[in-house]
């Protein structure tokens, strides 16, 4: 079975947005309320630097920004490439030096009530981790971003521009904060859009899945790095247990899965692991299921350090997901490379 050839391939990669989204928002809270906000804002700019210097240019000239005015263009870019990780955001033109994004509710990063839950200081690393190393990234030292509204405070949402100024900037700013100022009005015919001969339903329902699981990726990779990476990995495995324990009911309807014996176990884990464009067979023998994984999208790419802390905490969410079932299963694995061998009993 792969995602490519499966018949439910659809529901299948949208589960797997679904339950990698639903993990990075409980790995958020489990950090933010175990850790001091310090280490979450450090995590969060590590994180999204990670992100930008792996996506951003290269993107950018995808997303056929190269030739716009770099204030224009980064805007642009950020309303493309959340649009395409089902992110909702909105772009307002002021001039070619001045240029606006707004992200509008509910926010993908902090849905539903984790936004009560989370610091400032989580959104105040991203904007140090992306949005103030634009300029540099291309190159432009003129180029800065202007916070006018953060979630967190209770504002209107975050919210700024990005301005190409008529002089270097220092370090210390490229990102400014100015409360005062509102964005111009919405309009809907200047909202940017990708081609839609090249960017099809199936293309869309992968890149909110690739969205959602490089936050998962990069995000363990980093977590490590910024405090005891002992208790780092014990607070990520605890927050993948429990999206497990909360999310397989939700993701076995999605893909159409039984809550039932272990036959119907291995069925819900070989469509899910099928949804990440893993190859996947059920083997069954006479002392329970096996599902093999071949691929393993999760880690691919990864040194081989942060690959084996992934893969370790990311096993978790399936573990979970068995244990949540009404007739409990143990789920265990084993890996070499990029292939994973699980056991149902």
């Amino acid at each position: 079975m792969t995602s490519d050839t499966s018949p439910d391939a659809a529901a299948s990669i949208r589960a797997q947005a679904h339950i990698h989204h639903a993990y990075l928002l409980g790995l958020q809270l489990m950090v933010s309320t175990n850790q001091p906000k310090a280490v979450v804002g450090d995590w969060m700019f590590r994180l999204f630097r990670r992100q930008h210097e792996e996506k951003f240019l290269s993107s950018f000239e995808k997303l056929g920004l190269a030739d716009l005015p770099h204030a224009v263009a980064c805007a642009k870019y950020h309303v493309l490439s959340n649009n395409l990780g089902g992110v909702g955001v909105e772009y307002m033109y002021e001039s070619d030096q001045k240029a606006w994004v707004r992200f509008r509710y509910p926010r993908w990063m902090y849905h539903g009530p984790t936004i009560c839950g989370v610091p400032v200081e989580v959104s105040r690393g991203f904007l140090k981790g992306w949005y103030a190393q634009n300029g540099v990234s291309l190159e432009n030292p003129r180029l800065g971003y202007v916070c006018v509204s953060e979630d967190m405070t209770g504002e209107f949402g975050l919210c700024g521009y990005f301005q190409e100024y008529d002089h270097e900037l220092a370090p210390d700013e490229r990102l400014r904060f100015a409360k005062h100022e509102v964005p111009p009005p919405f309009v809907a015919a200047e909202q940017p859009s990708v081609p839609q001969d090249q960017w099809g339903e199936a293309r869309l329902e992968k890149a909110n899945r690739n969205y959602a699981l490089n936050y998962i990726r990069n995000g363990l990779s980093e977590l490590v790095k910024v405090m005891d990476a002992a208790e780092a990995i014990e607070l990520a495995e605890r927050a993948a247990r429990l999206i497990g324990l909360q999310y397989f009911p939700e993701t076995a309807e999605m893909t159409g899965a039984v809550d039932g014996d272990l036959s119907d176990s291995a069925d819900y884990l070989a469509r899910m692991f099928a949804g990440m464009g893993d190859e996947v067979s059920v083997i069954k023998h006479s002392g329970g299921m096996d599902i093999e994984q071949r691929g393993l999208r999760v880690i691919r790419g990864l040194p081989d350090e942060e690959a084996d802390v992934v893969f370790g905490c990311w096993a978790e969410l399936w573990k979970g997901a068995c244990r949540s079932q009404r007739v409990m299963k143990t789920l265990t694995v084993e890996r070499q490379g990029s292939t994973a061998r699980w056991s149902l009993s």
